[in-house]
């Protein structure tokens, strides 16, 4: 399988970045967009890694945020047949706090090209998405001030509206995550992949026991981890100490797994 940053928080010289997160996927039969980032910078980091945006199989939205869905607009207008998977609960209200919206354009919502799921979907042989909401909990961090607005008020994001895509290739497991709301133990238990790509929401964590407990935690698995944007930089260099398979995606990056 191969991997291309398009919009990550940091980058390759040449490579604008933003706070967001859109990644291209190549398997031995699909061609994916997991994700969009915060603006269409996705598509200009895409031409610059010759990356045809039109020719992409399926499209996943990890979950209902700006920073993950902001380009879907600039998508669809690239893209002329792909189908856009994310959860049905994706245009929910969901705020940072009390103040600051974060979730999608809702004019976006009922466009005919958007296929909303629940519980497992399978999108393809060997390409299931897993919304995990009936799943038992190992480790709760909360929602780090993240909140839904339902029924007048602000209550704590249980992040219904998050899924992860599992990818089953050449006898190997690979799981990819947006932001990993739902706590990276927890899916790490959940799923026991042969690697795992996306975000970790630590950076609001400072760099000390508590982290490196967690990073000792994620570490115990067999797994190769692949992490980028919520992760922050500075955990991310503080759990590597503790961590043997850890690495960072930033953009313009491509590997091959």
């Amino acid at each position: 399988m191969k991997i291309t940053v398009l919009t990550e928080n940091t980058g390759l010289p040449g490579f604008r970045t933003e706070h967001g997160l859109s990644l291209y996927l190549e398997t031995s039969g699909h061609r994916i967009l997991f994700d969009t980032g915060q603006t269409s910078l996705f598509a200009e980091n895409a031409d610059l890694l010759h990356v045809d945006l039109a020719a992409v199989d399926l499209c996943v939205l990890s979950h209902g945020h700006y920073d993950h869905g902001g380009g879907l607009s600039t998508f669809l207008e690239r893209n002329q047949r792909a189908k856009i998977y994310m959860s049905r609960y994706a245009f929910g209200a969901y705020y940072n706090g009390t103040e600051k919206y974060i979730g999608l354009t809702a004019a976006l919502k009922g466009n005919e090209r958007i296929v909303l799921t629940d519980g497992v979907t399978a999108l393809a042989p060997h390409l299931t998405l897993y919304s995990c909401n009936d799943r038992p909990t190992h480790l709760d961090l909360g929602s780090f001030g993240l909140t839904k607005h339902i029924d007048g008020k602000f209550v704590p994001d249980d992040f219904l509206h998050e899924h992860y895509l599992l990818i089953e290739e050449n006898g190997r497991r690979f799981l990819i995550s947006g932001c990993s709301h739902k706590g990276i133990i927890n899916i790490e238990e959940w799923f026991r992949p042969d690697v795992l790509i996306g975000g970790f929401h630590f950076v609001k964590l400072p760099p000390d026991d508590t982290l490196a407990g967690l990073a000792r935690l994620l570490d115990a698995y067999s797994t190769d981890y692949y992490t980028c944007h919520c992760t922050g930089t500075e955990q991310y260099a503080y759990m590597k100490k503790y961590m043997k398979h850890l690495h960072y995606l930033s953009t313009g990056q491509t590997i091959e797994l």
